[in-house]
């Protein structure tokens, strides 16, 4: 194997630094408190922790006085450039969603990515240039160089782009610099590309949570399962800092003290404190926050000091160090929730009242979201919200449609205000998971104002919970994914929350047996106010390892009596395109193997338009027909079947007749020569 030049790799590019007259720093020397420490907080190429070095690093201003952190990793083999994988991005994760530490260390620009990501995830540094370098010598003896320009930032997930071909640092350079951040911010995903970036994060926080979880389970004892809910929430709230306002909560600030007013639990607690007085959340929600979580960070037990650190410490670490980058490169997905049915699949819970909180998978959530016809002028509540996730797929179907409508910035942002703060409402009476529900809306932005921690058939009146009190909820969509276990398997939410409607849509996941006569009085009051327009048969394995019930979707038109002639669009989506299986150890339960995506696509357009829009299915799936709004037992008809026999029928039957015949013909014969 040829001999690295690496050093001859970085004595030019070192040079070229030089000449600039930049401020780069080498390997083992400082750039500032706060990179120095995302390095050495991350795992290293080696899977290890403390001994991220890379080979030079600068941190530069553009005319905006935005700092960009540059880091660069040399090698000194022709072919140790970069390593992307089959879309095209920089592979530093394998097929089980860890990371490709053979990639990390033998590539450049994977090296550098990784560096990144460290800044991602450690600093409040959100947009940062990785190079990677390398080259080799040709048969003269002259050195042939090759150079990896990318950036990576919180817009690209921290997987990110390459900006273009150069062939030295010149674009570093202060007369050059402006130019070639002016490049950077021009760089943008595709739709596609954006969602093959948030579907592989996305498997990796299945990864980072089944493994957090595991290591809590198992290594810190006491710790009960509200108690583990309370201290991820406690620790993400923490961390998540406002600029200029609120810094997040390292894992040094925490000193293990045992001096009275300064534990953990205490530091923990005013950093929250300082966080929600920020966010101007309203007093009453603030102070059952503070009170819910100040319960847990509080207690003797877990601030008890053990080898010079308490538990909470240990676990805010974990913590911090598996799940940050997540949340603060600004995933919008129901994070928590996948949190919720990780911690709450530990427990083994038999009983049905626990059973009853279980996440709706995302695309589930998208489906009912679009049924539902939601867009960015739509008021959208969910009386079961559990942890939000429903709320959080609305605001993301909400907030897309006004990034594709709305042309001025000024007016966008004011849209996305309002969206986050009036549009939106859940309720959730089980303590803990309304914690989750206020996480995942914190999260994503903060559309946790109207999150209310109320029964939603007896204790609310369909009014703001915050803010304008004495104004009726505007409400036109709504979604839910109720308790199966509640009178009607949940069909008292639904007739609660359409009562309160005056106009819109609804669409709801729910126990099959709701609409085949459990719930039938529920269903024929239901429909006296209601137009039931589509029933959709669900996947029986869709809630796989948590339930294993039939479900459909009923999809509502609100405030329009059902007449008799009204046809209803019958739909069995028993195959949706994709295979789940239920292995703990899996990377991905879940794949596409039949057109998932193109599936559910149809389906909605089907609803929406009819049987024009038939495509994939066929009327062996569809069906249209009327039911009998007195008797509530009628909403899961499927397409008739055709039991006269057709020519075609008549034929193959003789086929298989005369082919038996000649068949068993020849055996006789057989027989009788054998003898």
């Amino acid at each position: 194997m040829a001999q690295s030049i690496e050093p001859n790799i970085a004595d030019l590019a070192n040079g070229w630094l030089k000449t600039y007259k930049l401020p780069y720093k080498l390997e083992q020397e400082s750039l500032n408190a706060e990179i120095d420490k995302a390095l050495s907080d991350y795992f290293t190429k080696n899977g290890g922790t403390g001994a991220n070095r890379p080979d030079a690093k600068i941190l530069l201003q553009d005319k905006n006085l935005n700092y960009y952190p540059i880091l660069i990793e040399y090698k000194g083999y022709k072919e140790s450039l970069v390593k992307l994988d089959t879309n095209h991005q920089v592979e530093n994760r394998t097929a089980k969603n860890e990371s490709h530490f053979k990639n990390i260390n033998s590539f450049a620009v994977n090296g550098a990515v990784h560096y990144a990501n460290a800044l991602l995830h450690h600093t409040s540094y959100t947009d940062i240039i990785a190079i990677g370098m390398t080259g080799y010598k040709d048969e003269r003896g002259n050195i042939q160089h090759q150079i990896g320009v990318y950036y990576v930032s919180k817009n690209n997930l921290g997987a990110g782009q390459k900006v273009d071909d150069f062939s030295d640092f010149s674009f570093l350079a202060p007369k050059n610099f402006d130019a070639f951040i002016d490049k950077v911010k021009t760089l943008e995903l595709t739709q596609e590309e954006i969602e093959k970036l948030k579907e592989q994060r996305e498997k990796e926080i299945d990864t980072s949570l089944r493994k957090l979880n595991h290591d809590i389970y198992e290594n810190e004892k006491g710790l009960g399962e509200n108690d583990r809910v309370y201290l991820v929430a406690a620790s993400i709230i923490a961390t998540l800092g406002i600029p200029g306002k609120v810094a997040p909560l390292e894992k040094s600030d925490l000193k293990s003290s045992i001096e009275r007013g300064n534990s953990d639990g205490d530091i923990v607690v005013r950093k929250i404190k300082s966080f929600l007085d920020e966010k101007d959340i309203p007093k009453e929600k603030k102070d059952l926050i503070v009170r819910t979580l100040e319960n847990t960070l509080t207690t003797e037990n877990i601030n008890k000091i053990e080898e010079g650190e308490s538990q909470l410490k240990r676990v805010f670490t974990k913590i911090v160090d598996d799940l940050g980058i997540y949340y603060k490169i600004g995933l919008t997905t129901d994070f928590t929730g996948k949190l919720f049915n990780e911690m709450y699949g530990w427990l083994g819970f038999s009983q049905d009242k626990l059973n009853d909180v279980v996440l709706t998978p995302s695309y589930v959530a998208s489906l009912l979201v679009k049924l539902a016809r939601v867009n960015k002028d739509s008021y959208v509540w969910d009386f079961a919200t559990g942890s939000a996730g429903l709320l959080v797929s609305a605001m993301n179907e909400m907030l897309n449609d006004a990034k594709n409508t709305i042309t001025s910035p000024d007016e966008l942002l004011q849209k996305e205000i309002k969206i986050k703060a009036e549009q939106l409402l859940g309720l959730e009476l089980l303590s803990s998971v309304y914690m989750l529900a206020i996480l995942n809306m914190i999260l994503m932005g903060d559309g946790s104002s109207n999150i209310l921690n109320k029964d939603s058939l007896t204790d609310f009146d369909g009014n703001y919970g915050f803010g304008d009190t004495d104004s009726k909820f505007p409400a036109d969509a709504f979604i839910l994914n109720p308790p199966y276990s509640a009178n009607g398997n949940g069909m008292n939410f639904v007739e609660r929350a359409l009562s309160m409607m005056n106009k819109g849509y609804a669409s709801i996941i729910i126990q099959n047996s709701a609409g085949s006569g459990r719930a039938k009085d529920y269903c024929k009051r239901i429909l006296e106010k209601h137009t039931l327009i589509a029933s959709i048969k669900m996947p029986v394995d869709i809630f796989i390892g948590k339930s294993s019930v039939q479900t459909n979707v009923y999809v509502f038109k609100v405030n329009e009596k059902h007449h008799k002639e009204e046809m209803v669009k019958f739909i069995d989506f028993s195959d949706d395109g994709y295979t789940r299986t239920n292995r703990k150890k899996s990377t991905n339960n879940l794949k596409d193997t039949n057109q998932a995506k193109e599936r559910y696509e149809e389906v909605i357009n089907l609803v929406r338009f009819g049987k024009s829009k038939l495509n994939i299915f066929t009327e062996k799936e569809y069906h249209e027909d009327t039911i009998d709004p007195k008797s509530g037992a009628d909403w899961n008809k499927s397409a008739p079947i055709d039991t006269k026999p057709t020519l075609q029928d008549f034929k193959k039957t003789v086929s298989d007749y005369l082919s038996w015949e000649v068949s068993t013909i020849l055996k006789q014969e057989k027989e009788s020569l054998g003898k």
